[in-house]
């Protein structure tokens, strides 16, 4: 009985996974740079969707400050989406360490 109990446990969990999955698909968060003039617009699966450059930083003869700008905005992006993911993930971590498996 116990088993038959944990089993509809993890399928309730896995569930509940691919809900919070989704959501996060459609979650936004957004890495800046330069303050504001370079955004990278994420979802919270880590996709890149959205990257906006001000104008005023676009100077032909400084390539490189636009492309460390770039880089700046999209690891901010990237791992404010990675904070969002675990935070949420979050949750089914602590109904697994809740759950008493017996081992």
């Amino acid at each position: 009985m116990k088993i038959n109990n944990m089993m509809k446990q993890a399928q309730k969990m896995q569930a509940q996974m691919l809900q919070i999955q989704e959501k996060l698909g459609e979650e936004k968060v957004e890495g800046n740079a330069g303050g504001g003039m370079v955004k990278a617009i994420f979802t919270g699966q880590g996709d890149l969707v959205e990257l906006k450059i001000d104008p005023e930083v676009i100077q032909p003869d400084d390539a490189e400050m636009l492309e460390d700008l770039v880089l700046v905005a999209v690891n901010d992006g990237l791992h404010k989406s990675k904070e969002l993911a675990n935070s949420r993930m979050g949750v089914l971590a602590g109904a697994l360490g809740s759950m008493n498996l017996g081992f």
